[in-house]
């Protein structure tokens, strides 16, 4: 398509209309068409694990150009790589809002028009500036141009005796119109705004008693179909509205409710920001409960997994294949103890993974094997490769009326009850049973493994130096002792533990190296077990080497460079003086079966190619 072409397909005037205009833009421009002339992906809040990616656009009509915020249904015109910059767009549904002075536009449905092309920036466009109001305009956070204004009948056929909330009974509902904010445009900035959403998870009361005083509080998870937002009312709001919002209903919520940043470590939601209710928050039950989604999710399939971070919260759905005993655990913390469940999930992808439920999901559970269960806000460990946890905030559906869930039922009675499954139990295992991830250098440093407790790893390494100095000590040949032995002048060592008089010490290792993978290197203790792997000789060999082949000691080390090995390493904060640093001990070490690594990667190809 030409540029001329293009030129011509664009809805010049359209921004202009949309932020000055909205009472009848939708009749001018329907689905106006603008010009991309920049993608950027936006930096994720701190702390915010497992979160979709946000990006903002600038589109233009030519005449003007305006920033724009993709909401996350959007995102996919990103990730199937079909926005480009200069690619023309047609904007389906919108949400116009100023923040802080400025004209912000969120895209809430786009297609990009592949047929128009992609062309370098067309005409000069400028800056869209807000214009100066008037005291009866609705510009501003309080309002968004483009939405889909909602007729009042649903607020006004319910007995005003039901609004939660100082709102007298004149209330301005009769304005004609009640513009509904989508939730993912809330903000702080954003005020007289008015939400349309489904309660999916209600949370049990819960209290607290501190030195400082007591209280109680419960939250909501709320659904429309941009997005999902945390909301908790405490106290006098905890009594005024939990019996209000029942879980499955649709609200309509306004302010006053405060829009603060979320605290990531209470909500498994993708959300920046979360609601708290005050004493004049309007809540009322929508009498149009159809026109919200039942349930937002982002799945992500069993394999897919083991590349999803350590503690990440994420939506998975699988086959129940299997279901464990009620057990029961005590926290070291508070000694309360705990009731669980685990449960093994499976899926097309050919893998398995472990989920475990707790408290009454665990004790209630009756959901038969075989059944399809979609979960919702799962914290994912590397426990056992991959495993995972249902967060109390998640949910859990048996048998969902959505597409996922239905390939799965025909793929497991068409195939999949027969099929043998994967597991991420990815590397080699210890002597007591437990599973160590394998971790390159490069995650080793950037998860800080031993930071805050004690982490174990498998890590497959070239040596690249091993430290002469100090490789052994004197050690006492009573079994089972090690201890180091202290040379009495006279030709015997003594150890003060046993309190023998050895003629000569065994020599142990004690080793530094210096190992490399393709992300870096790092430094590892060994001790005598790993020495005599490393080295291919006992340290009372190399000693005795050292003090009668002065030549061919240093040869020894050489040859033992540029080994690859698989180590089982142990990652521990260690007190060095008055100065703390991570130690990494191997706890064995093992030469590379590379039949057994061929197997696997062809294992994990033939996946790649399934999938």
């Amino acid at each position: 398509m030409s540029v001329a072409a293009a030129q011509q397909a664009i809805t010049q005037g359209a921004l202009d209309a949309i932020f000055s205009d909205p009472d009848h833009v939708d009749q001018r421009f329907p689905v106006p068409i603008l010009q991309c002339l920049q993608i950027k992906p936006l930096a994720a809040q701190q702390g915010a694990t497992g979160q979709p990616e946000r990006y903002r656009v600038v589109l233009s009509d030519i005449h003007n150009y305006v920033q724009c915020m993709l909401a996350t249904q959007a995102n996919h015109v990103i990730h199937d790589g079909s926005l480009v910059r200069g690619s023309l767009v047609r904007i389906k549904s919108y949400q116009a809002n100023m923040v802080k002075g400025k004209n912000i536009l969120i895209i809430l449905d786009l297609e990009v028009a592949t047929e128009l092309g992609a062309h370098d920036r067309i005409g000069e466009p400028q800056a869209f500036e807000p214009k100066a109001q008037s005291a009866n305009a609705t510009v501003g956070g309080s309002n968004f141009y483009g939405a889909k204004a909602e007729t009042p009948a649903p607020v006004k056929s319910e007995p005003m005796s039901s609004r939660m909330g100082g709102v007298p009974n004149n209330a301005s509902n009769t304005n004609g119109n009640i513009v509904i904010y989508p939730i993912e445009a809330l903000s702080p900035y954003a005020h007289k705004w008015t939400i349309k959403a489904r309660v999916t998870q209600k949370s049990d009361i819960r209290t607290w008693h501190k030195a400082s005083g007591e209280g109680k509080l419960f939250s909501v998870n709320l659904l429309d179909e941009s997005g999902e937002i945390k909301a908790t009312g405490f106290n006098e709001q905890c009594d005024q509205y939990y019996d209000l919002l029942q879980e499955g209903q649709v609200y309509y919520i306004s302010n006053p409710c405060r829009v603060s940043l979320a605290k990531k470590q209470f909500t498994n939601l993708p959300n920046d920001y979360e609601l708290t209710f005050e004493r004049d928050t309007v809540i009322e039950k929508a009498e149009d409960q159809t026109s919200v989604p039942q349930v937002r999710f982002a799945f992500v399939n069993i394999q897919e997994l083991q590349s999803v971070e350590k503690d990440a919260t994420v939506d998975v759905i699988g086959v129940l294949k299997e279901v464990g005993e009620v057990s029961q655990i005590t926290a070291k913390s508070t000694g309360k103890p705990y009731d669980k469940r685990e449960l093994t999930l499976v899926d097309d992808s050919q893998f398995s993974v472990r989920l475990t439920i707790w408290g009454k999901n665990a004790t209630s559970f009756s959901v038969q094997p075989e059944s399809i269960v979609a979960f919702k806000g799962v914290k994912v460990s590397d426990f056992g490769g991959r495993s995972l946890s249902l967060l109390s905030s998640g949910t859990m559906t048996v048998d969902p009326d959505i597409e996922e869930a239905h390939r799965l039922k025909g793929w497991y009675d068409s195939q999949g009850r027969g099929d043998n499954f994967n597991t991420h139990n990815m590397s080699m295992g210890s002597a007591t049973g437990r599973q160590d991830q394998t971790k390159v250098i490069s995650q080793v440093k950037e998860e800080a493994l031993g930071m805050d407790e004690t982490a174990y790893f498998a890590l497959k390494a070239t040596i690249v130096y091993i430290k002469q100095e100090n490789f052994a000590y004197p050690a006492c040949s009573t079994e089972n002792c090690n201890k180091k032995v202290i040379d009495q002048g006279d030709g015997t060592w003594r150890c003060e533990k046993c309190d023998i008089v050895h003629a000569r010490p065994q020599y142990r290792y004690i080793m530094s190296v210096n190992v490399n993978d393709h992300t870096g290197q790092l430094w590892l203790s060994c001790f005598d077990d790993v020495g005599r792997v490393i080295m291919g000789m006992s340290a009372d060999q190399l000693m005795d080497i050292k003090e009668n082949d002065e030549d061919r000691f240093p040869a020894v080390f050489e040859a033992a460079n540029c080994t690859k090995l698989t180590f089982r390493c142990r990652a521990k904060m260690d007190q060095y003086g008055e100065n703390q640093r991570v130690r990494y001990q191997v706890m064995g070490a093992t030469p590379i079966d590379f039949k057994a690594e061929a197997l696997k990667l062809s294992d994990m190809i033939k996946q790649l190619s399934v999938s």
